[in-house]
């Protein structure tokens, strides 16, 4: 079982985490690359589950993690502390003190058996760099503040962007008293772990300190590697909305009951999903599924009378997106109609979408550029901490290439050290080459 499920951070040995980046690499982008794997590597150490990667908020091995970027963070050259979520933020200073900041970073909270890189490459990769410009003696006309959010996934307490939403000054109270499977409170938790709800106001970024916020991700998906390229420059965070329906027909055997008679919940389901498939092929940027499909009760022998079923439809462009949930809800209507099926429809998500600052957009295409490497635009279907951030600063986000047919939030989720080698150097040209707004 890794130390830090059963030991309590202040005992976890971080000290000196890993040996020092080599002297004389001057930045070599192997050698970067190679510390940022080791660095995910290590930080999978930290897991409430043996032989399994499962960190969630506020865990003993949640702690382990923040006081492992805590050490790496301080030997990078970074100040660092801790605000009333637990987000573990390192601070290196620009060459005027009280610079303003530019802010990346990443959460290191996990999904249950999850894979390594997603969120952690984010918060890793940036402390890398850090340590390379401290080694060199180098700082910038503004301050670099890497975050290590602490709760993105929502796994423990049911509320997503926990760590994001506390910086953007958005934090919604009420999920205080959300309760884990446990039965314990976030608010008990944070209590127990030291930090006090009542700080969270505090942690909140003045929107006129921060110049922007961009977030280094793994893809979560196969486009970059069907296409070749290790890295691409995000547009947009897709918005998303999310329905539960369920379907109430009539049960009866299915030896008996003549097809041009039945009621059939399942196949009026099944029709609806297929719909979904259609309406959402063939727009750019458009998604549609079906993630749940369940028939209660359901027998070999019986016409299903229930069936009750998912829908995530997302697109980066929010007047795309609502025009396919109109459809979608029309046409259920008229399945339903035709079917003589009943349906209630509930929806649990309603998330608009969010642009990636075109100013920002073009710096990370030029950093990439730079490196040789041709620039690829793609928008991100999943939902991440700069959602959040957009409401204090503009944002913008790096895609890395995910091996493995893309599969990510599963302990197969795979990069390459050549990858983290490449997008370490993007990083490292982008805030090289850093300026507000357009090009001079």
């Amino acid at each position: 079982m890794a130390a830090s499920a059963t030991a309590s951070p202040s005992a976890l040995p971080f000290a000196s985490p890993s040996p020092p980046l080599a002297a004389g690499t001057h930045g070599d982008p192997a050698t970067v690359g190679e510390r940022i794997m080791a660095w995910a590597d290590a930080l999978a150490v930290h897991t409430e589950q043996p032989g399994m990667l499962t960190r969630t908020y506020l865990t003993e091995a949640h702690h382990g993690a923040a006081a492992q970027l805590r050490a790496w963070m301080e030997a990078a050259g970074m100040t660092v502390r801790r605000d009333a979520a637990g987000n573990v933020i390192g601070r290196y200073e620009g060459t005027e003190p009280d610079a303003p900041v530019l802010l990346t970073g990443s959460h290191f909270d996990t999904v249950r058996d999850a894979g390594r890189y997603d969120g952690n490459l984010g918060v890793i990769l940036p402390i890398a760099c850090v340590a390379e410009w401290n080694r060199q003696g180098r700082r910038f006309p503004f301050a670099i503040e890497v975050v290590g959010f602490a709760e993105e996934e929502g796994v423990r307490f049911k509320a997503t962007l926990l760590g994001s939403r506390a910086i953007a000054g958005t934090f919604d109270r009420n999920v205080l008293d959300n309760v884990d499977d446990s039965g314990v409170t976030m608010r008990e938790a944070m209590r127990a772990a030291g930090f006090d709800a009542a700080g969270l106001d505090a942690a909140a970024f003045p929107r006129e300190r921060v110049l922007a916020f961009v977030e280094v991700h793994i893809e979560q998906g196969p486009v970059l590697l069907n296409e070749g390229l290790p890295v691409g420059v995000v547009t947009a965070i897709s918005g998303a909305t999310r329905f539960i329906v369920e379907l109430e027909g009539l049960a009866g055997h299915a030896g008996t009951v003549p097809m041009d008679m039945r009621r059939d919940a399942a196949m009026a389901g099944a029709e609806i999903g297929l719909f979904i498939e259609r309406r959402c092929s063939g727009t750019p940027g458009l998604v549609g599924t079906v993630g749940q499909f369940n028939v209660p009760n359901g027998a070999t022998n019986v016409v299903p009378g229930r069936a009750v079923f998912s829908i995530d439809i997302r697109a980066g462009d929010d007047a795309v997106r609502q025009a396919a949930v109109a459809d979608v809800l029309a046409e259920l209507e008229r399945v339903c109609a035709r079917r003589q099926v009943r349906a209630q429809v509930r929806k649990t998500h309603e998330a608009a979408s969010v642009p990636c600052a075109p100013w920002l957009q073009r710096q990370w295409a030029e950093a990439i550029a730079r490196q040789g490497v041709p620039v690829r635009l793609l928008p991100s279907g999943a939902g991440h901490d700069a959602m959040a951030i957009a409401a204090i600063a503009d944002v913008a986000m790096l895609f890395v290439r995910c091996g493995n047919g893309g599969i990510s939030h599963h302990p197969t989720e795979t990069m390459t050290t050549a990858d983290a080698a490449i997008a370490a150097a993007v990083f490292r040209d982008f805030v090289e080459h850093f300026h507000v707004g357009e090009s001079p």
